[in-house]
């Protein structure tokens, strides 16, 4: 009754759901996993912007990596801006998704190490995309910021290719290893996103607070990929019963009309 699962058009059919059944299994638990990430960050960050500054010396030093669990944390830094090595970061948005540039100021400390500053966005409305944009001035002499630690920016974790041969003083990345070769100076491992002191105007435009209260559809996603695999042996079997039914009403009809040649009468 069953030996038409042995027929090619069975078989790929067969196979093609054993290997479907996996995949779509291992889907589920990738959207789960992202989500547990995205709510281990959410929880990250909510402990980050609750806790009181610290001096970013004590979470970071020239060449070390920025904690996940530091990431967002607010830090202090006491020294002054060296607008002379600033450089603007291509290709960023602000809050209403407008193309632009990010500032990266160094900040001396005062023992002479450098952190970089991200003092914010301004518009890429200058007259030719070589030039270097008009960059509002950094508060001058000695002062206290105040912003969230950040980790360095890579192509791996950010999707944003590192270009070569850019114009002067644009970078795509900010990365304390690659501005420390730069600077040939000695610079605190990650970055800060500047939110004290503010900018004098209207530009920079602040990096805006992370957010950090939606979840996203991930699990949704999970359970939809785990349902389409419980799905697919029911809509097999289902398959299969039909296939058979038919090929059985077929076998009957079949027999039913030979039956009837049989019964009538010979022509005299």
């Amino acid at each position: 009754m069953y030996r038409f699962l042995l027929s090619r058009q069975w078989v790929i059919l067969t196979l093609l759901s054993l290997v479907l059944i996996p995949t779509m299994v291992e889907l589920g638990f990738w959207q789960l996993h992202r989500h547990e990430r995205r709510v281990a960050l959410n929880q990250v960050i909510a402990d980050s912007l609750a806790a009181k500054p610290v001096p970013a010396e004590s979470l970071t030093a020239p060449g070390a990596e920025v904690d996940r669990d530091h990431l967002y944390r607010r830090v202090t830094a006491r020294g002054s801006f060296d607008a002379s090595d600033e450089v603007v970061v291509r290709r960023r948005t602000n809050a209403d998704d407008e193309v632009g540039y990010h500032v990266l100021t160094p900040f001396v400390l005062e023992d002479g190490r450098v952190l970089l500053v991200n003092r914010g966005w301004i518009p890429s409305d200058g007259p030719s995309q070589t030039a270097f944009p008009e960059v509002p001035a950094p508060p001058g002499g000695e002062l206290t910021i105040t912003g969230r630690l950040m980790q360095d920016q890579t192509t791996e974790d950010s999707g944003i290719k590192n270009l070569r041969g850019l114009p002067d003083r644009q970078i795509m990345l900010i990365n304390s290893e690659l501005e420390a070769d730069r600077l040939g100076r000695e610079v605190l491992g990650g970055y800060v996103d500047l939110t004290d002191p503010g900018p004098s105007g209207d530009s920079p435009q602040p990096v805006p607070s992370p957010e950090h209260d939606s979840i996203g559809n991930h699990m949704a996603y999970a359970v939809q990929w785990w349902l389409f695999a419980a799905g697919v042996p029911v809509g097999w079997v289902v398959l299969v019963r039909r296939e058979a039914r038919e090929r059985a009403e077929k076998a009957e009809r079949e027999a039913g009309a030979e039956g009837a040649q049989d019964t009538e009468p010979a022509a005299v």
